[in-house]
């Protein structure tokens, strides 16, 4: 669905770059990474670079399916052995990874952003604009916390010394700063449209974009802006961190690498043919990115410079994320199809016809594949 354009901030987006804080001494940052059979957030790190360290079969098989109450748009998590998984339906599962329900618990409204795992607790936003805190085990609610409008877009987290951050945006303009203990708000940064995707950090700061047309750089301890970069009329997706660059997509069909230390576009990347939106994410390893498009295909760039190095046409739309694991690249479209495609050439190896929409990416992990359709189900493939 298109983003709506508000009126309550219209005017015109001249070139706003601010200074950033010069380098120097950054604060702690602990960052999410990848566990032993962990996905914790929806693209597996802090700097959401969409990289598993999962070794999959040549050909992975389905072991098992599990149906929800409603249609399921966001991505699966993983942790502890539990899947976190949300429906539009409103209800939030924990699922054992053997495809047996755990606990399930029902929210006032439809959730399609993923969850978040920080150590025993899951937080998730919906569309009423509630972002919850929940238990892993047991499914009880540890707090709530109220934006004023929809919340579309995974949580992030950030922890520096005593002060641990969780960070998420809402279509009521803001970046709010949550506590992880207690659901208390710490700040709120205000923007200039609906936020739509998660927060990458990147040395303390969080980095994302929204139907402002800008990428932000927040203080992620104290929401204190850092510089601000405008790059699109839409940003959807949430960006990926590679080294001090971020890589985004945005509505109007390009694909840009933004350098976050000169608050400098280094490089766009468009199919001037369709120009079609980049609604997902993009996934870094070595000198490629990875990036799906409305145009059905799924392109291979080079990082450095957004030259093409190979694309592959899926037969359908390409919104859900994708996901390097080794030498392929996992990738499905609205069609239904999975597909595991060769890293350097595109060739494909493996795929699968689920037959339903998938509308976010697999987690991978523990050598499986969880992955939602839009049937409801959460697939599990591996091998047996």
């Amino acid at each position: 669905m298109e983003p709506s354009v508000s009126q309550r901030h219209m005017h015109t987006f001249a070139a706003r770059i601010f200074p950033l804080l010069a380098a120097g001494i950054f604060s702690a940052q602990l960052t999410l990474a990848q566990q032993p059979g962990c996905w914790t957030n929806f693209r597996g790190d802090a700097a959401l670079t969409g990289v598993s360290r999962a070794e999959l079969p040549a050909r992975p098989e389905l072991l098992w399916n599990f149906k929800t109450d409603d249609a399921i748009r966001a991505a699966p998590v993983v942790c502890g052995g539990t899947i976190v998984v949300g429906t539009v339906g409103g209800s939030l599962y924990g699922i054992h990874t053997d495809g047996t329900l755990g606990w399930k618990i029902a929210t006032d409204n439809a959730i399609e952003g993923p969850a978040l795992i920080v150590g025993e607790t899951a937080y998730v936003g919906n569309l009423g604009g509630t972002l919850h805190a929940v238990d892993l085990a047991s499914g009880n609610v540890r707090w709530t916390y109220q934006t004023e409008n929809q919340i579309m877009g995974s949580p992030a987290f950030y922890a520096s010394g005593d002060r641990e951050v969780i960070l998420v945006g809402s279509y009521d303009y803001y970046l709010h700063g949550v506590d992880l203990r207690t659901g208390k708000g710490l700040w709120k940064y205000e923007t200039n449209n609906f936020i739509n995707g998660a927060c990458a950090l990147y040395r303390g700061k969080a980095v994302f974009g929204g139907c402002d047309g800008l990428v932000h750089l927040v203080d992620a301890s104290s929401g204190v802006s850092g510089a601000e970069m405008e790059i699109a009329t839409y940003v959807a997706s949430s960006a990926a961190v590679d080294g001090h660059h971020a890589l985004v997509g945005d509505y109007d069909g390009r694909f840009s690498s933004v350098d976050l230390e000169s608050q400098q576009v280094r490089w766009v990347f468009e199919n001037s043919e369709s120009n079609l939106p980049f609604i997902g994410s993009p996934a870094v390893y070595g000198d490629h990115v990875y990036i799906g498009n409305q145009d059905k295909y799924l392109y291979c760039l080079n990082k450095n410079t957004g030259e093409l190095v190979w694309k592959y046409n899926t037969g359908g739309r390409v919104d859900a994320s994708p996901v390097v694991v080794g030498d392929r690249v996992l990738v499905a479209n609205m069609r239904g199809d999975l597909f595991l495609l060769d890293r350097k050439t595109g060739e494909p190896s493996w795929t699968y016809e689920l037959g339903t929409p998938v509308y976010s990416n697999p987690a991978v992990v523990s050598n499986r594949i969880y992955v939602a359709g839009d049937d409801g189900r959460v697939y599990c493939f591996g091998k047996k």
